[in-house]
């Protein structure tokens, strides 16, 4: 019982798919790389994150201000 078992192990990477996964699709759409969502799992870390992207401007309205008239 001191061990993880494969049900345990499937279990985890069952939620962290089910984590990953849409924030990769969030972090995407705002115009940034996917894989900055994995500095989701980091502690604290996630935290500054979430307040960075909340303020900055994100590089899909820079595009979008570029195409107004």
């Amino acid at each position: 019982m001191a061990g993880f078992s494969i049900v345990h192990w499937f279990i985890i990477v069952i939620v962290l798919f089910l984590i990953v996964v849409p924030y990769w699709r969030i972090v995407s759409k705002m115009g940034f790389p996917g894989a900055l969502s994995l500095l989701f799992f980091v502690p604290l870390l996630n935290l500054i994150l979430l307040w960075v992207l909340a303020f900055v401007t994100w590089p899909i309205e820079k595009g979008m201000e570029q195409q107004k008239p």
